[in-house]
């Protein structure tokens, strides 16, 4: 027992010491058997990529929208930029979540709600479907949240990272 005991601590001792090198470079969120550090940079592509945020209101509910759905989910969304074609949302969530469903609802959502309220986008969108049927979801682990925050930032801005 006592052995045990003492192979448990060190191996606590251990990943706590990972912990603390790792700390340096992300901000850990934790629940009551983990930590974890997951950040997402989300692309969704308008159909056909027409031109669909060309005006600042549809752009400003766009935002609104994923917000209020990311709260439903418990995502955050840290950052979200649009071009004229398609939306850019850096988000962190817990491991529990259900990525797959929350992008499909967040793609269904925006899409009825933005059809809805922007008469105007009809005429932009050839058939029923808003968004591209594909997305780009990728992990941020590989290149620094502080880069890719200028990145997504950047978007419609044609400037050069």
């Amino acid at each position: 027992m006592g052995d045990e005991l003492s192979l448990y601590n060190s191996k606590v001792y251990i990943l706590i010491g990972y912990i603390n090198i790792m700390a340096t470079k992300y901000t850990w969120d934790k629940n009551k058997h983990s930590v974890y550090a997951l950040h997402y940079h989300l692309i969704i592509c308008v159909k056909y990529r027409q031109k669909a945020f060309t005006n600042d209101k549809i752009i400003d509910r766009l935002k609104q929208i994923s917000e209020d759905i990311s709260e439903k989910f418990d995502v955050i969304v840290t950052n979200q930029e649009t071009d004229i074609d398609h939306i850019h949302i850096l988000l962190k969530c817990k491991p529990q979540t259900n990525l797959i469903k929350y992008i499909n609802s967040l793609k269904g959502v925006t899409s009825r709600l933005l059809r809805q309220e922007f008469p105007e986008l009809k005429n932009i969108l050839w058939g029923k479907p808003f968004w591209s049927p594909s997305y780009c979801l990728i992990s941020t682990g590989q290149v620094t949240l502080d880069k890719l925050k200028k990145y997504v930032e950047s978007q419609g801005k044609n400037e050069s990272i």
